[in-house]
């Protein structure tokens, strides 16, 4: 024999459909681990979607160029994958005309000369001279071997292109490793052919005013988030001579 309940049938079919109640404080303890999870979650979503995005990839700065170290590294999907001693300007760092001062933030190269110029060839106004200069040339300091032009992205360095800032060979490799230019960046023939073949019109080329590791750092966050401003305001040296090619 079924026995039914002894509480009116309405009661029970009540109980049936009505959902338990959570403990006192359960909510409020679910909501505050759901909004520490999202909090947690949203910048490590951002920052995947930086690395993984093909559009950002593209715009990783290649060249990055410490200015207190004296250092150009080659950057590869944000590794360093080679290292040359360079040399910045002796007249500190600025882009204003006639300031002989090597310009800060992000760039680009805009154009690739002397692709297959031997070691130590002499160039004047971007022209071979016919001239081949060994290593340390007594008394001479031309532009040698290759030129890698540069053109500012952003109003820190917006006059590099019309200043004439490249990156070249120097015959006083002696000096590389030291602010001696007059603007450009300077490297050992062999270094500057081995980066000239490595990189193409429009790579980024980032210049710092920080050590090496934090400035590969900063140009491939901003390169990864989609920004392009890195200079900062500089200290500057001006040069009043009547020296007008920038190197």
């Amino acid at each position: 024999m079924i026995k039914f309940p002894s509480r009116p049938v309405t009661d029970v079919i009540s109980n049936f459909h009505r959902p338990e109640r959570p403990f006192p404080g359960t909510r409020a303890a679910i909501a505050k681990r759901a909004m520490r999870l999202l909090h947690l979650s949203v910048p490590i979503l951002v920052l995947t979607a930086a690395l993984l995005s093909p559009a950002r990839a593209t715009a990783a700065p290649s060249i990055v160029v410490s200015v207190p170290d004296q250092t150009l590294a080659l950057i590869d999907k944000g590794v360093v994958t080679a290292r040359f001693p360079i040399s910045t300007s002796k007249f500190g760092l600025g882009d204003n005309p006639n300031s002989y001062a090597t310009p800060l933030g992000s760039m680009e190269i805009a154009s690739k000369i002397g692709g297959n110029a031997p070691m130590g060839a002499v160039f004047k106004s971007r022209k071979l001279t016919g001239e081949i200069l060994p290593p340390n040339a007594r008394g001479r300091d031309p532009v040698v071997t290759r030129i890698l032009w540069l053109r500012g992205l952003e109003k820190a360095n917006a006059r590099a292109y019309s200043r004439n800032i490249y990156i070249h060979g120097t015959p006083v490799e002696k000096l590389i490793g030291r602010p001696v230019s007059y603007g450009c960046i300077r490297m050992r023939s062999r270094d500057v052919a081995r980066l000239f073949g490595a990189v193409t019109v429009r790579t980024r080329v980032a210049v710092l005013n920080t050590k090496l590791n934090r400035a590969v750092a900063q140009a491939t966050l901003l390169s990864n988030t989609g920004g392009t401003r890195m200079a900062a305001k500089p200290s500057l040296r001006l040069h009043t001579g009547t020296r007008v090619a920038a190197n």
